[in-house]
């Protein structure tokens, strides 16, 4: 999923630097500074994650995980890959520098999307959790897939087949990116569901009582 550097075009690179740094600006306004540790945490997985990857042409075939940290962080993400990125490219020349604000764009934009659209669900009871949480998974992959496929053909032409090979190439991480997403989500909320997204006060102070329900039984 990421671009290497001398492959873009000037112009391509160049709107991708400017919509990186809008998109970043927004998510260092939106971080609190409770919220810090938990946005670290997220980066360092993203970091690791995308690290193992098998090179496609200009492009490679990893996981992702954009689409539980977008869940999470909202507008936050766009800062927490940016630096993964960044740190990717310096210490492992995995990725490049003057693609960086592409590369950001194209990872982070999804990640945000993906809020939006299912962070109003998947604390929600029920099947509906694990079809949002799927969805999610799956949606920023393959939003992220498009958006490597756009930048390619907007640099070339005849980059059309090359970016219809990304896409195709991530049908198998789309689908296991899903099922992670799910693993994660069903996960949180057995064990701390407050770090979802539209968790209300409400629901807070419901999980806090029920927890010293379960610790005054124990003693």
């Amino acid at each position: 999923m990421h671009i290497s550097d001398g492959v873009l075009s000037a112009p391509i690179l160049g709107a991708g630097m400017a919509l990186a740094a809008a998109g970043t600006a927004v998510g260092l306004k939106k971080l609190k500074e409770d919220k810090i540790p938990q946005a670290a945490i997220l980066s360092a997985a993203f970091f690791v994650a995308s690290l193992i990857h098998v090179p496609i042409g200009p492009s490679s075939v990893h996981l992702i995980l954009n689409g539980i940290l977008g869940l999470m962080l909202g507008w936050t993400a766009f800062p927490s890959i940016l630096i993964a990125l960044l740190l990717q490219g310096v210490l492992f020349q995995f990725g490049g520098i003057t693609t960086l604000g592409v590369n950001t764009v194209i990872m982070a934009t999804p990640a945000v999307a993906c809020y939006y659209l299912f962070a109003g669900v998947v604390h929600k009871p029920g099947a509906i959790s694990y079809i949002a949480s799927f969805a999610c998974g799956f949606l920023s992959v393959f939003f992220s897939s498009l958006l490597v496929g756009t930048a390619l053909m907007f640099t070339q032409e005849s980059f059309f087949e090359v970016a219809w090979a990304v896409v195709i190439a991530h049908l198998p991480v789309m689908f296991i990116e899903g099922l992670v997403t799910i693993f994660c989500v069903g996960f949180l909320k057995k064990v701390q569901p407050e770090l979802l997204p539209k968790w209300s006060a409400a629901q807070h102070q419901a999980a806090l009582d029920s927890r010293t329900k379960m610790v005054e039984k124990q003693v």
